[in-house]
């Protein structure tokens, strides 16, 4: 009894701590159509929160796919991969992302979280060391510090940084560096090509997280490595973003992707995704391949964006579709995300600990369900906002 209130003590701590520095969360409630959300109070907004860069989250071609993939293959594929939860729907769409993207081989997951999760987990043993990208996404770090590696962390995107923590190791078996494509914070680029070289002259392995570059950057959609003229060892992939869906795969040699069959946990211990939903993924990289449209509408979209807010300070320019807008305070950039949502945007409103102290921002992201006007009109008024004297 006493643990027991202990524990409830222990949570409304934690919780009355949260509240005080602005910082407790909440779920809200949608329905969602395009650029487009209408909350519970039945208010509208233009979303400029939302990860679908493409577009393809209500692609009414995808749609169909997986009402068909439904009728074909039911609404759940009942196991496990290696019982009998893989189907002829996964099998091709695992051998059209290698053929995509340039491996031999390529391993389904239901998330991006778990797939690199499991790859950190299986691969790295006591003795290894493991280099993160200071910035890199949660699921990365909290499987750094439950692997049995070592691992150090790397100034943001710092690759001199990098090499002198490399030079460093003398003792490790193995090394693995892991850094995103795309960093889901900021909107920047990783130097890839020059990280893979420094892996190349150590004989380390490089890791990219693409989350947010494959579909919308590089030929036909490749994502950042492409951009860079790099092939790292493993590349993860999610569908949750320019997919438009959900789920991920890990791309990699087919050594990897057997040892991964036989080790990796979340993939042995896991229900495989759907097969319509697979089916439906395979629909989706076509369209991201054949679909160069919707990327050349990103860039107008992006230069319409940074246009309307030239010389403010706190935005960022990027030539991604996430343009973070760094307030600083809590309190301050709450102030001004909920003057947006009176004004009928939406946007993401991020605090630490997902950013680190003193840098809260509005993460806004482009889409291609976005018009110009809407673009420009959503910037004008984040202008007007941040120039007032008292936000």
């Amino acid at each position: 009894m006493t643990q027991l209130c202990q524990l409830h003590r222990r949570i409304g701590q934690r919780l009355e701590e949260r509240r005080q520095k602005n910082l407790h969360r909440q779920v809200h409630t949608f329905q969602q159509q395009g650029a487009g959300l209408l909350d519970e109070r039945g208010q509208h907004y233009i979303n400029f929160s939302s990860n679908d860069y493409l577009g393809l989250a209500s692609e009414p071609a995808l749609i169909n796919a997986w009402q068909d993939g439904l009728s074909h293959y039911g609404a759940g594929s009942t196991a496990s991969p290696l019982v009998t939860g893989f189907s002829k729907p996964h099998q091709e769409l695992e051998a059209a992302l290698s053929d995509w993207l340039g491996f031999e081989r390529a391993i389904l997951f239901s998330s991006g979280f778990s797939a690199n999760q499991a790859v950190l987990f299986s691969l790295l043993e006591k003795n290894d060391l493991l280099i993160q990208d200071k910035l890199n996404h949660a699921s990365l770090m909290e499987a750094g510090m439950l692997s049995d590696a070592k691992m150090k962390r790397f100034q943001h995107n710092d690759v001199e940084k990098l090499r002198l923590a490399l030079a460093s190791d003398k003792e490790s078996v193995a090394r693995l560096v892991v850094t995103e494509g795309v960093f889901s914070m900021d909107g920047d680029l990783a130097p890839l090509g020059d990280i893979k070289a420094l892996c190349n002259q150590v004989n380390a392995w490089l890791m990219v997280d693409d989350a947010h570059g494959v579909g919308v950057h590089g030929d036909e959609g490749r994502g950042s490595c492409s951009v860079a003229g790099i092939t790292p060892d493993i590349l993860i992939v999610t569908f949750g973003k320019a997919f438009g869906m959900m789920g991920a795969a890990v791309l990699c040699s087919k050594d990897v992707h057997d040892y991964l069959t036989q080790f990796a946990r979340h993939y042995v211990y896991s229900t495989a995704m759907p097969p319509a939903q697979a089916h439906t993924l395979r629909h989706a990289l076509t369209t991201i391949r054949t679909q160069t449209w919707r990327r050349e509408k990103l860039v107008d979209l992006s230069k319409a964006f940074h246009e309307e807010l030239v010389g403010v300070s706190g935005v960022a320019e990027t030539c991604t579709p996430i343009k973070p807008v760094v307030i600083g305070d809590v309190f301050q950039m709450q102030k001004v995300s909920a003057s947006l949502k009176e004004m009928g945007y939406w946007t993401g409103a991020i605090r630490p600990p997902t950013v680190p102290v003193n840098t809260a921002r509005l993460r806004a992201t482009l889409s291609v369900n976005h018009s110009e006007e809407q673009v420009r009109g959503f910037a004008s008024s984040l202008r007007a906002l941040l120039e007032r004297e008292d936000v």
